[in-house]
């Protein structure tokens, strides 16, 4: 008899169990407490925003003392009867997911402003990650309050727009063997969606219908702030709740947004965290979690990630990452402290914020960052920073010296590692893209990057891009990225009507340099979606080939000088008939105009 394809983790790992001998455990099971470090006994100020256990607007997380998350159909009937409940709270949909459920969310408003203005949105997102959902519980239980009055002129000036679930796909994939270095609930979501993608890395490429939503969600509300909730991994330490920004430190692609965030939320947060009973932090992104001590790490970010995304559209946006080996009911309780305080300092600074978006998106620097390294000394140091200890053991199973967490808080001084320049580009005045690309045109559109469409042909100085021994890189989130070396050459070229020109000289001019500039690693190149510049070039027979190619380096002297250079730093080229004869072609006069040409131009 043959047996179906095991494809859920839950599954595979009971019937890997099962045929070892080892009981299996059903799907909700986890594993062993004893699995997991020890987490220190909590308690908090922040406990008194539980709901009692007879009170009719217990979230299900409360019920279950937070051993337990709701499944999705369990989320939308709580938010159903909070909808009909309160006049405060509006339940709807953005999009729909790859399985065709509802993205769900909640808007929270008193009405419009005074005079009938629209309020600024602070928009709250949880489940990008379905197995880290913190903040769908914790923003259950700020809309329950909400609805209650028990967040007094909380939205007097601004409104809340709330995605308890961005994945619901995955999040609905619920096993004990999900996320298994997540200390609860019982069961959890998986990381991706229907089609195995990680929304988190897809906000550039915009493949998934999820991720197309949300991007269309952004632009419709424009927010002030947008938060992203997740739960971290890496090494025990003793701060539960830690959160960030895009290029934390000096490395915002933006300025005047980062400067906000840094200066204003930050602070305003930590002081709520900490007067809820908790221990917060910048998050500190491990080098090494095998070694915390060797640093932790402040980087760029580029547009795949939402924190990255929301830095290169203006929007001041923060990446929650929870210390995943905290119980769930700590955790959640401080994502909850986090929101309401995201939403006070919000609505306090909200002129503040709307003027440092405009300058941000009247701002057009004159380089785009693609390339970083760690820098080989520390940028500063996080003074007795509060880890955990450890001591190590051989695992019979890996065969190696593995961690093992003892629960005895240290402190040590932490070096923050930062990066430094290793490539950047001036940027040009604007991109040609050809009519025919409508892949990379519908996401400009998508992402309201403006263009023009010429109705007449042009001729142009334009900057032309041939890819040098581009590498096709193994699969990643549904794509074959691609890296080459980049090698650009100037000359006049004629755009035919009907071409696409993307000026640099607009509120999103940022954002397509990141998406267009061929040396960016979040370009749509990057992502592999031109692979028909690999496609080899159309050929002849040698007979013909041979003799086109001598009198090419015959009346070519430039095209015989490089012929030769290469012959000489290259001694298997030299050897390789075929390949001469290919590099003869591709180089001279009448190459192939598809193989290894970028077909994006750039307008200098």
């Amino acid at each position: 008899m043959t047996m179906p394809l095991l494809r859920r983790p839950a599954l595979l790992a009971a019937a890997l169990l099962a045929s070892s001998g080892v009981a299996a455990q059903d799907e909700a099971g986890t594993l062993p407490a004893t699995v997991l470090p020890p987490a220190p006994a909590w308690s908090g100020a922040s406990e008194a925003l539980i709901a009692a256990s007879g009170d009719p607007w217990i979230t299900p997380a409360e019920a279950t003392g937070f051993t337990t998350t709701s499944r999705f159909a369990e989320v939308e009937a709580f938010l159903r009867r909070l909808d009909a409940a309160s006049p405060l709270l509006t339940l709807g949909s953005y999009g729909r997911s790859g399985e065709g459920r509802d993205l769900l969310m909640v808007r929270a408003s008193t009405g419009p402003a005074a005079h009938g203005a629209t309020k600024p949105v602070v928009l709250i997102q949880a489940g990008i990650h379905a197995g880290e959902i913190d903040g769908k519980d914790a923003g259950l239980m700020l809309l329950r309050d909400i609805a209650g009055g028990r967040a007094a002129g909380l939205l007097d000036t601004i409104d809340l727009v709330f995605v308890p679930i961005y994945n619901p796909d995955g999040h609905e994939l619920m096993s004990g063997w999900n996320f298994l270095h997540i200390n609860g609930p019982v069961a959890k979501g998986a990381e991706a969606n229907a089609r195995n993608l990680n929304l988190n890395r897809d906000y550039a490429k915009a493949d998934a219908p999820e991720t197309r939503a949300m991007i269309g969600l952004l632009r419709r509300l424009d927010p002030i702030l947008y938060v992203d909730a997740h739960v971290s991994a890496g090494f025990d330490m003793g701060y539960d709740i830690t959160f960030t920004y895009a290029g934390w430190g000096t490395y915002a692609r933006h300025r005047n947004t980062a400067d906000w965030l840094q200066d204003r939320f930050g602070p305003a947060v930590m002081r709520a965290l900490e007067d809820g009973g908790h221990l917060p932090i910048i998050y500190p992104s491990p080098v090494d979690t095998r070694n915390p001590q060797a640093g932790i790490r402040y980087s760029p970010e580029g547009p795949r990630y939402s924190t990255g995304y929301g830095d290169f559209i203006s929007v001041p946006t923060v990446l929650v990452e929870n210390h995943s080996l905290k119980p769930y009911r700590q955790r959640v309780l401080g994502t909850r402290v986090l929101f309401e305080a995201a939403l006070r300092i919000a609505a306090r600074d909200a002129p503040r914020i709307i003027a440092a978006k405009a300058a941000d998106r009247a701002s057009r620097p004159s380089r785009l960052l693609t390339r970083w390294r760690p820098a080989a000394e520390p940028i500063g140091h996080v003074e007795n920073f509060r880890g955990v200890a450890f001591d190590s053991y051989v695992s019979p199973a890996s065969g190696r010296e593995e961690q093992r967490w003892l629960g005895r808080p240290v402190t040590f001084r932490m070096p923050i590692i930062g990066q430094e320049e290793v490539e950047s580009v001036i940027l040009p005045r604007a991109w040609w893209i050809p009519a025919a690309e409508t892949p990379v045109i519908d996401r400009l559109r998508l992402h309201g990057i403006a263009f023009e469409v010429i109705d007449a042909p042009r001729t142009l100085l334009l900057d032309r891009v041939t890819l040098v021994d581009p590498v096709p890189q193994p699969a990643y989130e549904g794509r074959f990225p691609l890296q080459a070396t980049m090698q650009h050459r100037q000359g006049q070229e004629v755009m035919p009507a009907g071409s696409i020109r993307v000026p640099y000289d607009q509120p999103n001019g940022l954002l397509a340099a990141a998406l267009l500039e061929p040396e960016s690693s979040d370009s749509f190149l990057a992502w592999g979606f031109f692979p028909q510049l690999l496609t080899p070039p159309k050929t002849s027979e040698d007979f013909v080939l041979a003799p086109l190619a001598d009198r090419l380096l015959e009346r070519d002297p430039g095209l015989r000088a490089a012929f030769e250079r290469r012959l000489a730093a290259d001694p298997a080229f030299a050897a390789d008939g075929d390949a001469r004869l290919h590099w003869i072609m591709d180089n001279g006069p009448h190459a192939d105009p598809w193989h290894h040409l970028y077909p994006v131009r750039r307008e200098p």
